[in-house]
Protein backbone atom coordinates (compact mmCIF):
# COMPACT_ATOMS: atom_id res chain seq x y z
CA UNK A 1 0.00 0.00 0.00
CA UNK A 2 1.34 3.59 -0.65
CA UNK A 3 1.28 6.27 1.69
CA UNK A 4 -1.48 8.22 1.98
CA UNK A 5 -2.88 10.44 5.15
CA UNK A 6 -5.33 9.80 8.02
CA UNK A 7 -8.02 12.89 9.11
CA UNK A 8 -8.04 12.37 12.87
CA UNK A 9 -11.18 13.56 15.05
CA UNK A 10 -13.26 14.76 12.97
CA UNK A 11 -16.93 14.56 13.21
CA UNK A 12 -17.50 12.27 10.70
CA UNK A 13 -21.23 12.54 8.38
CA UNK A 14 -20.79 9.38 6.39
CA UNK A 15 -23.38 10.24 3.70
CA UNK A 16 -25.92 7.68 5.18
CA UNK A 17 -27.79 10.37 6.80
CA UNK A 18 -27.69 8.35 10.18
CA UNK A 19 -25.73 9.80 13.33
CA UNK A 20 -22.50 11.87 12.89
CA UNK A 21 -19.36 10.12 15.10
CA UNK A 22 -16.33 11.50 15.40
CA UNK A 23 -13.98 8.84 13.92
CA UNK A 24 -10.32 9.11 12.86
CA UNK A 25 -10.52 8.51 8.84
CA UNK A 26 -7.67 6.17 6.92
CA UNK A 27 -6.74 7.00 3.20
CA UNK A 28 -4.40 4.63 1.47
CA UNK A 29 -4.25 4.49 -2.77
CA UNK A 30 -6.85 6.92 -3.48
CA UNK A 31 -9.65 5.22 -1.19
CA UNK A 32 -10.87 4.75 2.32
CA UNK A 33 -8.79 2.36 4.06
CA UNK A 34 -11.06 2.54 7.53
CA UNK A 35 -12.80 4.63 9.81
CA UNK A 36 -11.99 4.37 13.54
CA UNK A 37 -14.37 5.61 16.32
CA UNK A 38 -11.79 8.69 18.60
CA UNK A 39 -12.60 8.18 21.98
CA UNK A 40 -15.84 7.24 23.10
CA UNK A 41 -18.21 10.20 21.42
CA UNK A 42 -19.51 7.54 18.66
CA UNK A 43 -22.44 10.31 18.15
CA UNK A 44 -22.80 13.80 19.61
CA UNK A 45 -24.45 16.77 18.95
CA UNK A 46 -22.43 19.59 17.48
CA UNK A 47 -23.00 21.99 20.47
CA UNK A 48 -21.48 19.22 22.72
CA UNK A 49 -18.54 18.65 20.30
CA UNK A 50 -17.75 22.01 19.39
CA UNK A 51 -19.04 24.30 21.93
CA UNK A 52 -16.05 26.31 21.29
CA UNK A 53 -16.83 26.88 17.95
CA UNK A 54 -18.52 30.27 18.32
CA UNK A 55 -21.69 29.62 15.36
CA UNK A 56 -22.17 26.15 14.70
CA UNK A 57 -23.67 24.73 11.61
CA UNK A 58 -26.58 22.55 13.46
CA UNK A 59 -27.04 20.34 16.48
CA UNK A 60 -26.65 17.49 13.64
CA UNK A 61 -29.43 15.13 15.35
CA UNK A 62 -29.02 12.64 13.14
CA UNK A 63 -32.21 11.47 10.72
CA UNK A 64 -33.63 8.93 13.50
CA UNK A 65 -34.74 5.22 13.57
CA UNK A 66 -38.23 6.43 12.56
CA UNK A 67 -37.58 8.61 9.36
CA UNK A 68 -34.40 6.20 8.28
CA UNK A 69 -37.51 3.33 8.37
CA UNK A 70 -39.49 5.59 6.41
CA UNK A 71 -36.97 6.79 3.87
CA UNK A 72 -36.05 3.14 3.36
CA UNK A 73 -39.29 1.72 2.96
CA UNK A 74 -39.51 -0.03 6.16
CA UNK A 75 -36.32 -2.04 6.00
CA UNK A 76 -34.47 -0.57 8.93
CA UNK A 77 -31.45 0.58 8.63
CA UNK A 78 -29.51 1.52 4.83
CA UNK A 79 -27.44 -0.42 2.59
CA UNK A 80 -24.62 1.37 3.60
CA UNK A 81 -25.13 0.76 7.14
CA UNK A 82 -25.47 -2.37 6.74
CA UNK A 83 -21.80 -3.09 4.97
CA UNK A 84 -20.11 -0.07 7.02
CA UNK A 85 -17.54 -1.66 9.54
CA UNK A 86 -15.85 0.38 11.93
CA UNK A 87 -11.74 -1.09 11.91
CA UNK A 88 -9.43 -0.64 14.38
CA UNK A 89 -6.17 1.14 13.13
CA UNK A 90 -2.84 2.12 15.18
CA UNK A 91 -0.73 4.44 14.80
CA UNK A 92 0.26 4.56 11.27
CA UNK A 93 3.95 6.55 10.59
CA UNK A 94 3.51 6.93 7.31
CA UNK A 95 0.57 8.70 6.82
CA UNK A 96 0.09 12.49 6.88
CA UNK A 97 -1.42 13.69 10.12
CA UNK A 98 -4.46 16.09 9.75
CA UNK A 99 -5.83 17.03 12.79
CA UNK A 100 -9.90 17.12 11.88
CA UNK A 101 -10.93 17.98 15.36
CA UNK A 102 -13.72 20.47 15.38
CA UNK A 103 -14.26 19.84 11.91
CA UNK A 104 -16.53 18.07 9.76
CA UNK A 105 -15.81 15.54 7.22
CA UNK A 106 -17.98 14.27 4.63
CA UNK A 107 -18.17 12.66 1.00
CA UNK A 108 -17.10 15.32 -1.39
CA UNK A 109 -20.38 16.80 -2.97
CA UNK A 110 -21.97 15.58 -6.29
CA UNK A 111 -23.66 18.73 -7.78
CA UNK A 112 -26.30 16.49 -9.72
CA UNK A 113 -27.76 19.10 -11.91
CA UNK A 114 -25.42 21.92 -13.24
CA UNK A 115 -24.56 23.30 -16.60
CA UNK A 116 -20.50 22.85 -15.92
CA UNK A 117 -20.44 20.94 -19.66
CA UNK A 118 -18.34 24.28 -20.99
CA UNK A 119 -16.81 25.80 -18.06
CA UNK A 120 -15.06 22.05 -17.33
CA UNK A 121 -13.07 22.82 -20.49
CA UNK A 122 -12.42 26.29 -20.22
CA UNK A 123 -11.53 26.37 -16.53
CA UNK A 124 -10.75 22.73 -15.90
CA UNK A 125 -9.41 23.93 -12.04
CA UNK A 126 -12.75 25.03 -11.10
CA UNK A 127 -12.12 26.99 -7.81
CA UNK A 128 -15.58 28.28 -7.17
CA UNK A 129 -16.89 24.53 -7.09
CA UNK A 130 -14.21 22.95 -5.02
CA UNK A 131 -14.61 25.88 -2.53
CA UNK A 132 -17.77 24.90 -1.74
CA UNK A 133 -16.91 21.15 -1.61
CA UNK A 134 -18.08 19.94 -4.98
CA UNK A 135 -15.91 16.85 -6.50
CA UNK A 136 -18.05 15.73 -9.10
CA UNK A 137 -20.40 17.51 -11.29
CA UNK A 138 -23.70 16.01 -13.43
CA UNK A 139 -23.34 17.92 -16.90
CA UNK A 140 -25.44 17.40 -19.97
CA UNK A 141 -28.49 18.54 -18.49
CA UNK A 142 -32.06 20.14 -19.04
CA UNK A 143 -31.16 18.56 -22.68
CA UNK A 144 -27.99 20.53 -23.34
CA UNK A 145 -24.99 18.95 -23.93
CA UNK A 146 -21.70 19.78 -26.22
CA UNK A 147 -22.13 16.10 -27.78
CA UNK A 148 -22.96 14.27 -29.80
CA UNK A 149 -23.16 16.10 -33.34
CA UNK A 150 -22.18 15.14 -36.74
CA UNK A 151 -20.50 17.74 -39.40
CA UNK A 152 -23.82 18.76 -40.32
CA UNK A 153 -25.12 19.44 -37.20
CA UNK A 154 -22.30 20.93 -35.49
CA UNK A 155 -23.23 24.55 -36.02
CA UNK A 156 -26.50 23.99 -35.19
CA UNK A 157 -25.56 22.69 -31.96
CA UNK A 158 -22.95 25.63 -30.93
CA UNK A 159 -26.15 28.11 -31.39
CA UNK A 160 -28.42 25.27 -28.98
CA UNK A 161 -25.68 24.84 -26.49
CA UNK A 162 -24.09 28.84 -26.89
CA UNK A 163 -27.83 29.86 -25.82
CA UNK A 164 -27.42 28.57 -22.43
CA UNK A 165 -24.04 28.07 -21.87
CA UNK A 166 -22.09 31.42 -23.72
CA UNK A 167 -20.29 31.23 -26.69
CA UNK A 168 -19.26 28.00 -27.72
CA UNK A 169 -16.11 27.64 -29.85
CA UNK A 170 -15.35 25.66 -33.07
CA UNK A 171 -13.72 22.84 -30.83
CA UNK A 172 -16.06 22.65 -28.26
CA UNK A 173 -18.77 20.64 -29.36
CA UNK A 174 -18.08 16.72 -30.42
CA UNK A 175 -18.78 13.97 -32.35
CA UNK A 176 -19.60 11.92 -29.24
CA UNK A 177 -18.76 11.19 -24.92
CA UNK A 178 -15.41 9.41 -26.18
CA UNK A 179 -14.37 12.87 -27.34
CA UNK A 180 -15.68 14.87 -24.91
CA UNK A 181 -14.20 12.79 -22.39
CA UNK A 182 -10.76 12.97 -23.83
CA UNK A 183 -11.14 16.40 -24.61
CA UNK A 184 -11.18 16.94 -20.74
CA UNK A 185 -8.82 14.01 -19.27
CA UNK A 186 -6.16 16.02 -22.05
CA UNK A 187 -6.52 19.19 -20.25
CA UNK A 188 -6.73 17.43 -17.07
CA UNK A 189 -9.92 18.64 -15.01
CA UNK A 190 -9.80 19.37 -10.65
CA UNK A 191 -13.30 17.53 -10.68
CA UNK A 192 -14.94 14.34 -11.37
CA UNK A 193 -17.50 14.86 -14.72
CA UNK A 194 -20.44 12.40 -14.96
CA UNK A 195 -21.79 14.02 -19.01
CA UNK A 196 -25.16 12.97 -19.67
CA UNK A 197 -26.70 12.41 -23.06
CA UNK A 198 -28.52 15.90 -23.91
CA UNK A 199 -31.93 15.41 -26.46
CA UNK A 200 -31.34 18.06 -28.12
CA UNK A 201 -28.15 17.56 -29.87
CA UNK A 202 -30.07 14.17 -30.82
CA UNK A 203 -33.01 15.79 -32.46
CA UNK A 204 -30.41 18.19 -34.13
CA UNK A 205 -28.95 15.40 -36.08
CA UNK A 206 -31.96 14.04 -37.26
CA UNK A 207 -34.40 16.94 -37.34
CA UNK A 208 -32.84 20.11 -36.86
CA UNK A 209 -35.49 22.82 -36.00
CA UNK A 210 -38.04 20.95 -37.87
CA UNK A 211 -41.20 21.33 -35.11
CA UNK A 212 -43.36 18.13 -36.10
CA UNK A 213 -43.00 14.81 -34.92
CA UNK A 214 -40.03 12.08 -36.11
CA UNK A 215 -41.22 9.04 -37.90
CA UNK A 216 -40.53 5.84 -36.95
CA UNK A 217 -36.94 5.88 -38.64
CA UNK A 218 -36.51 8.87 -37.55
CA UNK A 219 -36.98 7.48 -33.63
CA UNK A 220 -35.23 4.69 -34.64
CA UNK A 221 -32.12 6.86 -35.63
CA UNK A 222 -32.44 9.02 -32.40
CA UNK A 223 -32.57 5.53 -30.52
CA UNK A 224 -29.20 3.43 -31.45
CA UNK A 225 -27.44 7.30 -31.61
CA UNK A 226 -28.46 7.47 -27.42
CA UNK A 227 -27.69 3.94 -26.98
CA UNK A 228 -24.43 4.23 -28.49
CA UNK A 229 -23.27 6.88 -26.06
CA UNK A 230 -24.38 5.66 -23.23
CA UNK A 231 -22.24 2.51 -24.23
CA UNK A 232 -19.15 4.51 -24.98
CA UNK A 233 -19.19 6.09 -21.33
CA UNK A 234 -22.75 8.63 -21.09
CA UNK A 235 -24.31 8.34 -17.89
CA UNK A 236 -27.63 8.58 -19.18
CA UNK A 237 -30.20 11.26 -21.04
CA UNK A 238 -31.36 14.56 -20.31
CA UNK A 239 -34.70 15.99 -21.71
CA UNK A 240 -35.26 20.13 -21.86
CA UNK A 241 -38.95 19.67 -23.03
CA UNK A 242 -39.44 23.55 -22.68
CA UNK A 243 -36.22 24.49 -24.94
CA UNK A 244 -36.84 23.60 -28.77
CA UNK A 245 -36.42 21.32 -30.32
CA UNK A 246 -36.70 19.05 -27.34
CA UNK A 247 -39.78 20.82 -27.00
CA UNK A 248 -40.93 19.41 -30.44
CA UNK A 249 -41.12 16.02 -29.35
CA UNK A 250 -43.95 13.73 -28.85
CA UNK A 251 -44.66 10.96 -26.89
CA UNK A 252 -43.38 7.94 -28.99
CA UNK A 253 -40.55 10.25 -29.75
CA UNK A 254 -39.54 10.26 -25.41
CA UNK A 255 -40.75 7.23 -25.24
CA UNK A 256 -38.16 5.17 -27.68
CA UNK A 257 -35.48 7.40 -25.89
CA UNK A 258 -36.91 6.02 -22.31
CA UNK A 259 -36.74 2.82 -23.41
CA UNK A 260 -32.91 3.48 -24.77
CA UNK A 261 -31.77 4.71 -21.48
CA UNK A 262 -33.64 1.61 -19.47
CA UNK A 263 -32.15 -1.01 -21.93
CA UNK A 264 -28.64 0.61 -20.79
CA UNK A 265 -29.58 0.99 -17.21
CA UNK A 266 -29.19 4.55 -17.08
CA UNK A 267 -31.42 7.15 -16.03
CA UNK A 268 -33.49 9.95 -17.41
CA UNK A 269 -33.34 13.15 -16.21
CA UNK A 270 -35.88 15.91 -17.50
CA UNK A 271 -36.41 19.32 -17.27
CA UNK A 272 -40.40 18.75 -17.60
CA UNK A 273 -42.83 20.58 -20.21
CA UNK A 274 -44.15 22.93 -17.89
CA UNK A 275 -42.60 24.64 -13.81
CA UNK A 276 -45.98 27.13 -14.40
CA UNK A 277 -49.76 26.10 -14.83
CA UNK A 278 -49.12 22.99 -16.47
CA UNK A 279 -46.57 21.57 -13.81
CA UNK A 280 -48.90 18.82 -12.82
CA UNK A 281 -49.61 17.28 -16.22
CA UNK A 282 -45.58 18.04 -17.25
CA UNK A 283 -45.03 15.78 -13.85
CA UNK A 284 -47.96 13.07 -14.59
CA UNK A 285 -45.63 13.26 -18.46
CA UNK A 286 -42.52 12.27 -17.17
CA UNK A 287 -43.72 9.78 -15.33
CA UNK A 288 -45.72 7.97 -17.56
CA UNK A 289 -42.79 7.91 -19.96
CA UNK A 290 -40.89 6.18 -16.74
CA UNK A 291 -43.24 4.05 -15.98
CA UNK A 292 -43.63 2.63 -20.04
CA UNK A 293 -39.84 2.30 -20.05
CA UNK A 294 -38.91 1.13 -16.63
CA UNK A 295 -36.41 3.69 -16.69
CA UNK A 296 -35.51 5.46 -13.43
CA UNK A 297 -35.96 9.17 -13.40
CA UNK A 298 -34.91 12.52 -11.98
CA UNK A 299 -37.15 15.65 -11.85
CA UNK A 300 -35.15 18.80 -12.88
CA UNK A 301 -35.47 21.47 -10.67
CA UNK A 302 -38.75 20.75 -9.04
CA UNK A 303 -40.74 24.06 -8.47
CA UNK A 304 -43.73 26.36 -9.60
CA UNK A 305 -43.14 29.89 -11.35
CA UNK A 306 -44.99 32.53 -10.67
CA UNK A 307 -47.38 33.50 -7.59
CA UNK A 308 -50.64 31.64 -9.53
CA UNK A 309 -48.98 28.54 -9.41
CA UNK A 310 -46.98 28.50 -5.82
CA UNK A 311 -48.40 25.47 -3.97
CA UNK A 312 -48.58 23.43 -6.97
CA UNK A 313 -45.00 21.90 -5.71
CA UNK A 314 -47.17 20.06 -2.81
CA UNK A 315 -49.49 17.98 -5.31
CA UNK A 316 -46.52 17.48 -7.83
CA UNK A 317 -44.59 15.21 -4.54
CA UNK A 318 -47.77 13.49 -3.68
CA UNK A 319 -47.59 12.88 -7.46
CA UNK A 320 -43.71 11.58 -7.25
CA UNK A 321 -44.88 9.41 -4.07
CA UNK A 322 -47.66 7.47 -5.91
CA UNK A 323 -45.49 6.83 -8.73
CA UNK A 324 -42.91 5.21 -6.40
CA UNK A 325 -45.35 3.49 -4.44
CA UNK A 326 -46.07 1.50 -8.02
CA UNK A 327 -42.32 0.65 -8.16
CA UNK A 328 -41.37 3.50 -10.52
CA UNK A 329 -38.04 4.68 -9.44
CA UNK A 330 -38.02 8.36 -9.33
CA UNK A 331 -36.41 11.19 -7.30
CA UNK A 332 -35.72 14.91 -8.09
CA UNK A 333 -33.78 17.79 -7.40
CA UNK A 334 -33.66 21.52 -6.78
CA UNK A 335 -31.46 24.68 -5.26
CA UNK A 336 -31.69 26.82 -2.36
CA UNK A 337 -32.62 29.74 -4.21
CA UNK A 338 -36.08 31.47 -4.93
CA UNK A 339 -34.84 32.80 -8.24
CA UNK A 340 -33.94 30.51 -11.19
CA UNK A 341 -31.85 31.42 -14.28
CA UNK A 342 -32.13 30.90 -17.62
CA UNK A 343 -31.46 32.95 -21.22
CA UNK A 344 -33.90 35.23 -22.77
CA UNK A 345 -35.64 32.74 -25.13
CA UNK A 346 -37.24 30.89 -22.61
CA UNK A 347 -39.51 34.14 -22.41
CA UNK A 348 -41.04 33.32 -25.46
CA UNK A 349 -43.43 30.02 -26.40
CA UNK A 350 -41.52 27.17 -28.01
CA UNK A 351 -43.53 27.39 -31.27
CA UNK A 352 -41.72 30.40 -31.67
CA UNK A 353 -38.41 28.49 -32.35
CA UNK A 354 -39.93 26.85 -34.89
CA UNK A 355 -37.01 27.04 -37.63
CA UNK A 356 -34.20 27.94 -35.23
CA UNK A 357 -33.43 31.70 -34.26
CA UNK A 358 -33.13 33.00 -37.26
CA UNK A 359 -36.70 32.48 -38.21
CA UNK A 360 -37.20 33.91 -35.36
CA UNK A 361 -35.45 36.94 -36.32
CA UNK A 362 -37.41 37.56 -39.16
CA UNK A 363 -40.56 37.35 -36.85
CA UNK A 364 -39.44 40.35 -35.20
CA UNK A 365 -38.60 42.14 -38.18
CA UNK A 366 -42.65 41.60 -39.69
CA UNK A 367 -44.60 43.84 -37.99
CA UNK A 368 -47.83 41.48 -37.79
CA UNK A 369 -45.51 38.40 -36.49
CA UNK A 370 -43.79 41.23 -33.70
CA UNK A 371 -47.22 41.99 -32.57
CA UNK A 372 -48.47 38.07 -32.38
CA UNK A 373 -45.62 37.37 -30.45
CA UNK A 374 -45.84 39.88 -27.86
CA UNK A 375 -49.46 39.85 -27.63
CA UNK A 376 -48.68 35.87 -26.60
CA UNK A 377 -45.66 37.29 -24.08
CA UNK A 378 -48.33 39.18 -22.45
CA UNK A 379 -51.09 37.26 -21.82
CA UNK A 380 -53.04 36.03 -19.46
CA UNK A 381 -53.90 32.18 -18.95
CA UNK A 382 -52.77 29.28 -20.89
CA UNK A 383 -53.07 29.09 -24.30
CA UNK A 384 -54.03 26.85 -26.70
CA UNK A 385 -50.61 25.17 -27.37
CA UNK A 386 -50.84 24.46 -23.07
CA UNK A 387 -48.23 27.66 -22.79
CA UNK A 388 -48.18 29.84 -20.04
CA UNK A 389 -46.75 33.27 -20.56
CA UNK A 390 -43.65 33.49 -17.69
CA UNK A 391 -43.89 37.00 -18.00
CA UNK A 392 -47.52 37.37 -17.30
CA UNK A 393 -47.11 35.65 -13.78
CA UNK A 394 -43.94 36.93 -12.85
CA UNK A 395 -43.93 40.19 -14.31
CA UNK A 396 -41.16 42.42 -16.62
CA UNK A 397 -39.79 43.57 -12.94
CA UNK A 398 -39.12 40.12 -11.88
CA UNK A 399 -36.36 39.50 -15.11
CA UNK A 400 -33.05 40.65 -14.51
CA UNK A 401 -30.87 40.74 -17.47
CA UNK A 402 -27.61 38.81 -15.68
CA UNK A 403 -25.38 39.10 -19.00
CA UNK A 404 -24.32 39.21 -22.16
CA UNK A 405 -21.19 39.01 -24.34
CA UNK A 406 -22.63 41.69 -26.74
CA UNK A 407 -21.09 45.19 -26.36
CA UNK A 408 -24.38 47.31 -27.38
CA UNK A 409 -25.68 45.23 -24.52
CA UNK A 410 -23.62 45.66 -21.65
CA UNK A 411 -25.36 49.02 -20.49
CA UNK A 412 -28.62 46.70 -19.28
CA UNK A 413 -26.58 44.14 -17.42
CA UNK A 414 -27.53 44.30 -14.13
CA UNK A 415 -31.01 45.97 -14.33
CA UNK A 416 -34.43 44.50 -14.82
CA UNK A 417 -35.84 44.55 -18.22
CA UNK A 418 -38.73 46.62 -16.58
CA UNK A 419 -36.01 49.22 -15.17
CA UNK A 420 -34.07 48.63 -19.25
CA UNK A 421 -37.44 50.00 -20.52
CA UNK A 422 -37.52 52.68 -18.05
CA UNK A 423 -34.07 54.15 -18.88
CA UNK A 424 -34.47 53.39 -22.69
CA UNK A 425 -37.83 55.40 -22.61
CA UNK A 426 -39.42 52.26 -24.52
CA UNK A 427 -41.45 48.85 -23.28
CA UNK A 428 -40.41 46.04 -21.79
CA UNK A 429 -41.01 44.00 -24.99
CA UNK A 430 -38.91 46.39 -27.06
CA UNK A 431 -35.91 45.16 -24.65
CA UNK A 432 -36.74 41.57 -25.03
CA UNK A 433 -36.42 42.38 -28.77
CA UNK A 434 -33.10 43.81 -28.74
CA UNK A 435 -31.99 40.73 -26.78
CA UNK A 436 -33.19 38.26 -29.30
CA UNK A 437 -31.95 40.76 -32.21
CA UNK A 438 -28.50 41.51 -31.12
CA UNK A 439 -27.37 38.49 -29.05
CA UNK A 440 -29.84 35.72 -30.18
CA UNK A 441 -31.65 35.63 -27.38
CA UNK A 442 -28.57 34.21 -25.44
CA UNK A 443 -28.65 36.75 -23.00
CA UNK A 444 -28.72 35.41 -19.45
CA UNK A 445 -31.61 36.14 -16.95
CA UNK A 446 -32.20 35.68 -13.46
CA UNK A 447 -35.85 35.59 -12.48
CA UNK A 448 -37.43 35.84 -9.45
CA UNK A 449 -40.13 33.66 -9.30
CA UNK A 450 -40.30 30.83 -6.65
CA UNK A 451 -42.35 30.66 -3.04
CA UNK A 452 -40.43 29.89 0.35
CA UNK A 453 -43.22 27.52 1.19
CA UNK A 454 -42.91 25.78 -2.14
CA UNK A 455 -38.78 25.41 -1.62
CA UNK A 456 -39.14 24.49 1.97
CA UNK A 457 -42.01 21.82 0.84
CA UNK A 458 -39.60 20.32 -1.92
CA UNK A 459 -36.47 20.46 0.22
CA UNK A 460 -37.83 18.69 3.21
CA UNK A 461 -39.19 15.59 0.74
CA UNK A 462 -37.01 12.29 1.05
CA UNK A 463 -37.10 11.88 -2.55
CA UNK A 464 -34.98 15.20 -2.94
CA UNK A 465 -31.04 16.09 -3.70
CA UNK A 466 -29.04 19.33 -3.93
CA UNK A 467 -28.24 20.07 -7.51
CA UNK A 468 -27.09 23.65 -8.13
CA UNK A 469 -28.16 23.99 -11.63
CA UNK A 470 -26.19 26.62 -12.05
CA UNK A 471 -24.79 28.26 -15.23
CA UNK A 472 -21.19 29.48 -15.48
CA UNK A 473 -20.90 31.99 -18.11
CA UNK A 474 -18.15 34.16 -18.04
CA UNK A 475 -19.61 37.05 -19.17
CA UNK A 476 -22.20 39.32 -16.22
CA UNK A 477 -23.19 38.77 -13.18
CA UNK A 478 -24.61 34.70 -12.86
CA UNK A 479 -27.06 33.72 -10.46
CA UNK A 480 -24.72 32.95 -7.09
CA UNK A 481 -25.86 29.06 -7.03
CA UNK A 482 -23.04 28.38 -9.21
CA UNK A 483 -20.96 29.92 -6.22
CA UNK A 484 -22.37 29.44 -3.10
CA UNK A 485 -25.46 26.25 -3.26
CA UNK A 486 -24.08 23.69 -1.54
CA UNK A 487 -22.60 25.73 1.66
CA UNK A 488 -26.29 27.38 2.07
CA UNK A 489 -27.82 24.03 2.53
CA UNK A 490 -25.81 23.50 4.91
CA UNK A 491 -25.37 26.99 6.73
CA UNK A 492 -28.97 28.21 5.65
CA UNK A 493 -31.22 25.78 5.42
CA UNK A 494 -29.43 23.13 8.17
CA UNK A 495 -28.22 25.25 10.77
CA UNK A 496 -30.37 28.60 10.84
CA UNK A 497 -33.48 27.34 8.93
CA UNK A 498 -33.44 23.89 10.66
CA UNK A 499 -35.26 22.29 7.51
CA UNK A 500 -33.45 18.90 8.01
CA UNK A 501 -30.74 17.60 10.13
CA UNK A 502 -26.98 18.68 9.04
CA UNK A 503 -26.72 14.23 8.09
CA UNK A 504 -29.82 14.34 6.11
CA UNK A 505 -28.41 17.17 4.49
CA UNK A 506 -24.97 16.26 3.48
CA UNK A 507 -27.15 12.51 2.60
CA UNK A 508 -28.63 14.84 -0.32
CA UNK A 509 -25.64 16.06 -1.92
CA UNK A 510 -23.91 12.59 -1.59
CA UNK A 511 -24.97 9.01 -1.55
CA UNK A 512 -28.27 9.90 -2.75
CA UNK A 513 -27.25 11.19 -6.04
CA UNK A 514 -24.09 8.39 -5.99
CA UNK A 515 -27.02 6.13 -6.16
CA UNK A 516 -29.50 8.00 -8.51
CA UNK A 517 -26.64 8.15 -11.36
CA UNK A 518 -24.82 4.56 -10.42
CA UNK A 519 -21.36 5.76 -8.83
CA UNK A 520 -21.20 2.90 -6.53
CA UNK A 521 -17.77 3.77 -4.94
CA UNK A 522 -19.05 7.09 -4.28
CA UNK A 523 -20.70 9.37 -1.77
CA UNK A 524 -19.75 7.65 1.47
CA UNK A 525 -17.35 7.44 4.05
CA UNK A 526 -16.74 3.63 4.60
CA UNK A 527 -14.18 0.99 3.80
CA UNK A 528 -13.32 0.23 0.50
CA UNK A 529 -15.07 3.94 -1.03
CA UNK A 530 -13.09 6.38 -3.38
CA UNK A 531 -11.82 9.29 -1.03
CA UNK A 532 -13.82 11.87 -2.73
CA UNK A 533 -13.96 14.19 0.85
CA UNK A 534 -14.66 17.42 2.24
CA UNK A 535 -13.18 18.74 5.40
CA UNK A 536 -15.08 21.66 6.75
CA UNK A 537 -15.55 24.12 9.48
CA UNK A 538 -18.66 24.38 11.48
CA UNK A 539 -19.21 28.06 9.96
CA UNK A 540 -18.84 26.83 6.18
CA UNK A 541 -21.27 28.95 4.22
CA UNK A 542 -22.05 30.95 1.74
CA UNK A 543 -21.05 34.49 0.45
CA UNK A 544 -22.04 35.01 -3.18
CA UNK A 545 -25.19 37.31 -3.82
CA UNK A 546 -27.35 38.66 -6.85
CA UNK A 547 -25.37 41.66 -6.33
CA UNK A 548 -21.72 40.19 -6.33
CA UNK A 549 -22.61 36.91 -7.41
CA UNK A 550 -19.03 35.85 -7.95
CA UNK A 551 -18.21 35.58 -4.30
CA UNK A 552 -16.15 32.45 -3.06
CA UNK A 553 -17.56 30.38 -0.38
CA UNK A 554 -15.73 30.17 2.89
CA UNK A 555 -15.09 27.15 5.24
CA UNK A 556 -13.63 24.43 3.48
CA UNK A 557 -10.13 23.62 4.68
CA UNK A 558 -9.50 20.33 2.46
CA UNK A 559 -10.69 18.78 -0.42
CA UNK A 560 -9.69 15.53 -1.82
CA UNK A 561 -10.80 14.24 -5.09
CA UNK A 562 -9.51 10.19 -5.46
CA UNK A 563 -7.58 11.31 -2.42
CA UNK A 564 -5.56 14.09 -4.03
CA UNK A 565 -5.94 17.59 -1.98
CA UNK A 566 -7.47 19.72 -4.73
CA UNK A 567 -8.07 22.41 -1.43
CA UNK A 568 -5.40 22.50 0.99
CA UNK A 569 -5.51 24.63 4.40
CA UNK A 570 -8.12 26.51 2.24
CA UNK A 571 -6.45 27.16 -0.97
CA UNK A 572 -6.64 25.57 -4.28
CA UNK A 573 -3.61 23.31 -5.40
CA UNK A 574 -4.19 23.26 -9.10
CA UNK A 575 -3.60 19.46 -8.81
CA UNK A 576 -6.19 17.87 -11.45
CA UNK A 577 -7.00 14.16 -10.56
CA UNK A 578 -10.55 14.29 -11.80
CA UNK A 579 -11.89 11.51 -13.86
CA UNK A 580 -15.13 11.15 -16.39
CA UNK A 581 -17.43 9.00 -14.66
CA UNK A 582 -20.02 6.41 -16.73
CA UNK A 583 -22.11 5.52 -13.32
Amino acid sequence: MGAGFVVRGATVLDGSGGEPQVADVVVRDGRIYSVVPSGEAIAISLRESMDHSPQPLSSVSGVGESEERRRTGGEGVSECEKVHKLTDVGAEPDLADIDGDGFYLAPGFIDCHCHDDLAMLQDPDRPEKIVQGVTTVVVGNCGFSLFPCTASSKDSLRSHAGGLLGSVGLNEVFEGVDAYSKALLDRGIALNVVPLVGHGPLRLEVLGFDPRAATFDERRRMADRLESQLNHGAAGLSLGLVYPPSAFADREELLALCKAAARCGKPVAAHIRSYEAGLLDATHEFLDLLRESSARGVLSHLQAAGRPNWGLVTQALDALEGACKEGIDVSFDMYPYLAGSSYALQLLPPSALAGGVEALKSKFRSPEERAQLWARIEAAGVDSEGWQSKINVIGWESVLIAGTEVASLKELEGKTIADAAVSGTCHPFDILERLVLEENGATALVLFQLAEADSRAAFSHPLHMVGSDGIPRREGRPHPRAYGAFPRVLNKLAATDHWFSLADAVRRMTSEPAKRFGLNDRGWIRPGAVADLVLFEPTFRDTATYEDPRRLAQGARYVWVSGRAVLAEHKPTGIRPGRVLSG
